[in-house]
């Protein structure tokens, strides 16, 4: 318990040097104070900067919050509205924290409250003076905090979240059908509701922004883990999807293999077709595949690719809108085209246009 009280004040000194650096930038600006009311945890501000501009005096009313996520910064802004509203009417309220997402930079705005983060990010406005500084780069913890939330494990549950987005999951649940812990269930559920990505009903937890998640999810996606091979088919048009099909439906022997990327996307949501044919599948399904297919590897001018994905998980969220059409799931496929250059991008635009929307 003390190391997160010195860790508070030590974030709090450094929230008030962040503050008076970005003040003494302004010329016609003169601090008199900035004084840390180490009021944490009650109804007061963090910090107060007492300021002179043109010889008339402001007071900047500040919140700090360790973490900047949208459901920490609505408390803030909610507290410091209260206030100012009952103690220092006419002062200028700012919320500071760590980071301070985009979306909690157009709330603050939207309430017409300053903010700070210590990354540089800002915007104060009061008295005549406009302070907007914006860094392009997200910090190394909160990259690597996003991409926790779309590792493998944690995709899993999100995947069953955004197949019945309306839908509200206990925790219990998600974990037996998405096959992950009750432990890393949980983190993905407080990783959700701090975003407000999702929240929390007495009937358990149901996602509440969808279309964010999913931006985010394709912003922080990249290609699977997994080999990549490259093969040649003489096979073309319906004779290679037909057999493709064939493979996909053999039963009583082990494997699977699914169309992926623009190949799947043909079945779901036919866009422009390509040249080149993509499918996932573990080992045994790859034989089968080289069987069907009468793939010959090849380093160049291949027509199918094939990938060995390590996260086995995509191999069973699929869909079948065809008897053996096989496919990754809406999702993955909408992830996969969005990182597959120019016409990837406009398939996936299209693939979410036409099958991955939901009501407002």
């Amino acid at each position: 318990m003390l190391k997160e009280v010195h860790a508070m004040k030590e974030a709090e000194v450094r929230a008030g040097e962040a503050l008076q650096r970005l003040l003494e930038k302004i010329p016609i600006l003169q601090i008199e104070e900035i004084e840390a009311e180490g009021m944490s945890g009650d109804l007061g501000p963090d910090l107060t900067a007492r300021l002179r501009v043109d010889g008339r005096q402001h007071l900047l009313i500040c919140g700090f919050k360790p973490n900047g996520q949208p459901r920490y910064a609505r408390t803030a802004l909610l507290e410091l509205d209260n206030y100012i509203a009952q103690r220092a009417p006419g002062a200028t309220p700012i919320f500071i924290a760590p980071y301070i997402s985009p979306t909690v930079r157009q709330l603050c705005e939207e309430k017409g409250v300053g903010y700070l983060d210590l990354e540089g990010n800002a915007r104060i406005t009061f008295g005549g003076v406009f302070i907007e500084r914006m860094v392009s780069d997200k910090p190394v913890a909160e990259q690597r905090e996003l991409k926790s939330l779309f590792r493998p494990k944690s995709a899993q549950v999100l995947r069953v979240l955004l197949r019945e987005p309306g839908r509200a999951w206990r925790v219990t649940e998600l974990s037996e059908i998405s096959g992950v812990s009750l432990g890393h269930v949980s983190n993905v559920r407080t990783g959700l509701i701090d975003r407000e990505w999702a929240c929390a009903s007495d009937d358990g937890l149901v996602l509440s922004e969808p279309d964010a998640l999913l931006d985010a999810w394709r912003d922080s996606y990249t290609a699977p883990l997994g080999e990549r091979l490259r093969f040649y088919t003489p096979l073309h048009g319906s004779a290679l999807e037909d057999a493709a099909r064939r493979a996909m439906q053999s039963e009583g022997s082990p494997g699977r293999a699914v169309f992926a990327s623009f190949s799947a996307a043909q079945w779901l949501a036919p866009y422009g077709r390509t040249s080149t044919h993509y499918f996932f599948s573990d080992e045994n399904g790859l034989q089968k595949l080289q069987a069907a297919l009468k793939l010959a590897p090849t380093s160049k001018g291949e027509n199918v690719v094939v990938i060995v994905p390590k996260d086995a998980g995509l191999l069973t969220d699929t869909t079948e809108p065809a008897p053996g059409a096989v496919c990754t799931s809406l999702i993955q496929t909408y992830l996969d085209l969005s990182i597959a250059g120019e016409r990837g991008a406009e398939a996936a635009g299209y693939l979410r246009q036409e099958r991955l929307t939901w009501p407002k």
